[in-house]
C-alpha cells in the first residue's frame, strides 16, 4: 500500500484499526466527528463494533466493560467531552484496564469554540480524575507519526494495563497530508489471563472492579500503581532534540506548536541565533532527560504553546533552576505563527524583535 492523502482524524482512526481495535464508543464532538464517522463505517467491514453513546459518560464506561474482556478498544472526543470521561478514566487506571483514548483539543475553558489548543496538557498530564494516578501521554506532531503512536499506544496499553491518550489538536484533525501504512510485523498476542472471558472452571472467577472499601488493601493497591508508574517513567519516555548540541537557546514544543516552531528556529539559525528544539512526545512521562543535559550551558530554555502556559511548569522543573525558562502563547484556539515565535527567539537572544 502506498502514500494515500487522509484527514488527521481519519488517520488515527485507521491507525487504530490497523493495530487491531475493533471496537468503539464513542459521541461526536467538533473538531474530532470525522473520527467517529471513519469508526462507523471501517469497523463492520473488520468484524468490529461500532457504537454511538448517548453521551461522552456513556462512553467510557462502555469501554471500561469491553476492555475488560481483554479486547483492543478505544473512545475519542475533543475537550468539554473529555473531561466527562474523567470519572471513567480514574475507574479503567484504577481497575489496570488497557483502552486508547484521544483527545483532539480545542480552545476552552467551558465550551469555548472547535479551533485548535494545546490547553488540556494539565488535564492529561497531572490526571483529570479522582485518585494518585497517571496515564501515559503520546503527543505526535504529524499524521505520519499519528500512524506510529497510536499503535505504540495500544501497545503500551496492553504491556502496562492501563488506559492511553493520544493527544492532538483541532489543526491536526482536520489538516490533510499523504500517510503510508505498513504492514504490521513480529507481533506477538498479549496474554491476557486477567480478562473476563470466562474460565470454563479451571480457575478461580475473575473480577475487575476498582472499588475497594478497606484502606489498608487500597492503600497497598495504591502502592502498587505507583510501582507501575514508576516503571513507565524509566521505560516510555520518549522525545526529539533537533540542533540542541550547540545551541545557546532551545525552544520546547509539541504537537503543531513545534511544526510552528521549527520553521521558526531555521529562521533564526539563518540569522546566526544558535537554537534548536526539545520536542516532547511523550508529556507523561515528561523527558526530563535532554534538559538535564542541557541546562548548564545554554543561555535559556523558550516554552511554545498554544495555552496560557501549562507545559512551561514542567520544563521549569527540569531545568531545576540551571537556566532561565521563558514562555510564549496563544490561547482560544488562536494558533501562534512562525513569525511571532520568531521574533520571541530573537528577543530572548539579545536581538532585534520583529
Amino acid at each position: 500500500m502506498g502514500k494515500v492523502l487522509m484527514k488527521g482524524n481519519e488517520v488515527i482512526a485507521e491507525a487504530a484499526v490497523h493495530a487491531g481495535c475493533k471496537y468503539f464508543f464513542g459521541y461526536p464532538i467538533t473538531p474530532q466527528s470525522e473520527l467517529v464517522a471513519y469508526m462507523a463505517r471501517r469497523l463492520p467491514e473488520v468484524g468490529g463494533l461500532f457504537l454511538q453513546a448517548e453521551s461522552e459518560v456513556a462512553a467510557i464506561n462502555m469501554v471500561y466493560g469491553a476492555a475488560g474482556t481483554g479486547v483492543r478498544v478505544m473512545t475519542s472526543s475533543s475537550s468539554p467531552g473529555f473531561s466527562l470521561k474523567q470519572e471513567g478514566i480514574s475507574y479503567l487506571v484504577g481497575a489496570e484496564l488497557p483502552a486508547l483514548i484521544v483527545n483532539v483539543v480545542r480552545g476552552g475553558p467551558g465550551l469555548g469554540n472547535i479551533q485548535p489548543a494545546q490547553s488540556d496538557y494539565f488535564q492529561v498530564t497531572k490526571g483529570g480524575g479522582h485518585g494518585d494516578y497517571h496515564t501515559p501521554v503520546l503527543a505526535p506532531s504529524t499524521l505520519q507519526e499519528i500512524i506510529g503512536l497510536t499503535e505504540t499506544a495500544f501497545d503500551i496499553a496492553d504491556k502496562y494495563r492501563t488506559p492511553v491518550i493520544l493527544l492532538g489538536d483541532g489543526m491536526l484533525g482536520q489538516m490533510m497530508e499523504p500517510v503510508e501504512f505498513k504492514p504490521l510485523t513480529d507481533r506477538q498476542p498479549v496474554q491476557k489471563d486477567w480478562a473476563t472471558t470466562g474460565t470454563r472452571g479451571d480457575g478461580k472467577p475473575r473480577i475487575i472492579s476498582s472499588l475497594e472499601l478497606d484502606a489498608e488493601a487500597l492503600e497497598k493497591h495504591n502502592a502498587h500503581l505507583q510501582e507501575k508508574f514508576a516503571l513507565i517513567k524509566q521505560q516510555e519516555v520518549r522525545y526529539e532534540t533537533y540542533e540542541t548540541d550547540e545551541s545557546d537557546y532551545i525552544i520546547t514544543a509539541y504537537g503543531t506548536a513545534a511544526r510552528i516552531a521549527m520553521n521558526a528556529i531555521n529562521q533564526a539559525r539563518m540569522e546566526g541565533v544558535k537554537v534548536g528544539m526539545i520536542r516532547p512526545i511523550t508529556l507523561w512521562p515528561f523527558p526530563e532527560q535532554p534538559f538535564i543535559e542541557t541546562r548548564d550551558r545554554v543561555k535559556g530554555y523558550i516554552s511554545v504553546e498554544m495555552s496560557a502556559g501549562q507545559m512551561v511548569e514542567d520544563v521549569r522543573l527540569a531545568v531545576n533552576g540551571r537556566a532561565p525558562v521563558s514562555f510564549y502563547g496563544r490561547t482560544g484556539g488562536v494558533v501562534p505563527t512562525q513569525e511571532e515565535i520568531y521574533s520571541h527567539i530573537m528577543k530572548a537572544a539579545g536581538g532585534v524583535e520583529v
